[in-house]
């Protein structure tokens, strides 16, 4: 599963990647909504949603509801949105099974470690923190870093770019078609896994693998050259 020659850099989506999120994001959502006399998303429901970053989420929960998408209601739903949402970050969020001991293994094997993700990178800090996961990150890169976010290729390119890296020599995880189509544009090949919040199954997609598991990885990943 894990090319050869070991890639020198690794790069990681976040939510639905490293961290199931989605419980605190349904809490900050259903708060919102809850504030307008609608009924609570699902979080199976919520799971699918994200992906993009907040304000996309507020729009399709607004959406959900047949709710007013007017620029100052999301303008001031969003604000409601991230208030509580910073004050909640880590309540129900954890590491998927196995992600902590991959980032361990990746340390001792001396592989640079990037983040790039559509979270704002305020948020993404503020949650890496509170999981005590920070240190473990050579480059952190949000939705608002760059100019760009995924699925736009710069988004990929601008994290190795911080990593210090190339592209040649980079490998990807992701969980989405968001993630996919950035690392097709950057030409970085994608590990899929399939435990994340992807609309469609990621085995329909052209990727470098496919995980159902970090164990798998770990195992890959040991008994690759170093």
């Amino acid at each position: 599963m894990i090319p050869t020659p070991l890639p020198k850099n690794f790069i990681f989506d976040l939510d639905g990647t490293l961290v199931d999120s989605a419980p605190d994001l349904a809490h900050a959502l259903n708060h919102v909504l809850k504030r307008l006399g609608k009924p609570a998303v699902p979080l199976q429901d919520v799971r699918h949603l994200t992906g993009h970053g907040a304000r996309p989420l507020i729009e399709r929960g607004l959406a959900l509801n047949s709710l007013p998408s007017r620029e100052a209601d999301i303008d001031r739903e969003l604000r409601h949105f991230l208030d509580y949402y910073a004050a909640n970050i880590a309540v129900d969020t954890r590491p998927y099974p196995g992600a902590v001991e991959l980032l361990k293994l990746l340390k001792t094997r001396e592989i640079k470690i990037g983040l790039c993700t559509n979270k704002s990178e305020r948020l993404s800090r503020l949650l890496l923190k509170a999981l005590d996961l920070t240190d473990y990150f050579d480059a952190i890169v949000g939705g608002d870093t760059l100019p760009v976010r995924k699925p736009d290729a710069g988004h990929v390119l601008g994290t190795i770019d911080a990593l210090g890296g190339r592209a040649d020599e980079t490998l990807y995880f992701g969980d989405t078609r968001t993630d996919f189509d950035a690392c097709k544009g950057a030409c970085v090949p994608i590990i899929l896994v399939s435990f994340g919040y992807s609309r469609l199954p990621v085995q329909q997609l052209d990727a470098y693998a496919f995980a159902d598991s970090y164990h798998e990885i770990i195992h890959s990943l040991r008994a690759a050259p170093a």
